[in-house]
């Protein structure tokens, strides 16, 4: 069994279970091994700490386990996926600087951005794999995992909210392309 450590963001507006219910019934359902985040009201953020076989097994096991415990829950958002320089260089053990140079100053084959302007936004995956296989990079293979997981969590989720028409639309872009 292997550690991976993941962060999962849930509303929970609709819930009818007082913040006290919650972390008591987080706790009966599985989730000791989460530190629970309470920032936004109507939101809580569970940063895990879960062995498993797989990252996907870890994540997939956190989500059933609040599901349980919470089952008026949404999934907001599963991270690591969308990052900043900081936290591609957190991730590396690199300067915040040196990642501006590969991903945003060059004009090579580096991963693109999801979100360009003040700031940009990677997706962590690709970005952690171009740093390994290009650069040389020594990247830890469970916050790879974790991070491919997460990016195929959130999309899904993203997909469920997309609308037939424009989810056919992309259908057909994506095969055309």
């Amino acid at each position: 069994m292997t550690e991976y450590e993941f962060t999962l963001r849930f509303d929970i507006s609709r819930s009818l279970v007082s913040l006290d219910d919650v972390v008591e019934l987080l706790a009966e359902h599985g989730c000791d091994d989460a530190a629970i985040g309470i920032g936004i009201r109507g939101r809580i953020a569970l940063a895990f700490t879960r062995e498993a076989v797989s990252a996907e097994d870890a994540i997939t096991s956190a989500l059933k386990d609040v599901a349980t415990a919470l089952p008026q829950a949404t999934l907001v958002e599963a991270a690591p996926d969308y990052v900043g320089l900081s936290e591609i260089a957190d991730s590396v053990g690199k300067t915040r600087q040196n990642l501006r140079k590969l991903l945003v100053d060059c004009t090579g084959a580096a991963p693109q951005p999801v979100h360009e302007g003040s700031s940009f936004i990677w997706h962590l995956a690709p970005v952690l794999e171009w740093l390994c296989d290009s650069k040389g990079y020594t990247v830890d293979p469970r916050a790879l995992d974790v991070a491919t997981a997460n990016r195929q969590l959130n999309a899904a989720t993203t997909q469920v909210r997309i609308s037939p028409i424009i989810a056919g639309s992309v259908e057909e872009y994506l095969a055309e392309a």
